[in-house]
């Protein structure tokens, strides 16, 4: 039987992106309900949303690319973060973020050029520019007397 509405060839990299997305969020729910108990209550699902001007991805390695003002949110593990590019290795189960990255987790705050999050282990690794330093910023909660 022959398609009725015609796809055109330029969607075909929105329809790969949006089916590996979708594979990723599959596959990164089970290790969230076993490393996060707080989202065994929600859905098994758990979205990362991902905003940049340019986005592509790979279906054959595994690898979602976004370019220029990339803004990612993780609610399951209240992760914000921005730069100016990022990777996700879905194969890995690794995010790298490059180029003036700031990271927003519970409140505290981490700046670096590159960031790497292993998500299996809930883990950042940070490496400043040449000649600089990563900035992070922690709130400690006081004992009350």
């Amino acid at each position: 039987m022959k398609n009725i509405i015609p796809r055109p060839k330029k969607y075909y990299p929105l329809l790969i992106t949006t089916a590996i997305i979708s594979t990723l969020i599959t596959t990164i729910s089970p290790n969230l309900e076993k490393n996060y108990p707080q989202a065994q209550a929600q859905t098994s699902r758990q979205p990362i949303t991902v905003r940049s001007d340019v986005q592509e991805a790979n279906s054959e390695t595994g690898i979602i690319t976004a370019r220029g003002n990339v803004y990612i949110e993780f609610p399951s593990r209240n992760i914000q973060a921005t730069s100016a590019q990022a990777q996700f290795f879905s194969q890995e189960r690794r995010l790298v973020l490059n180029g003036n990255v700031q990271v927003i987790q519970d409140g505290n705050s981490m700046r670096a050029e590159t960031m790497t999050y292993l998500i299996d282990e809930g883990r950042f690794i940070a490496t400043p520019q040449n000649q600089r330093q990563v900035e992070s910023v922690y709130l400690i909660e006081e004992n009350s007397p």
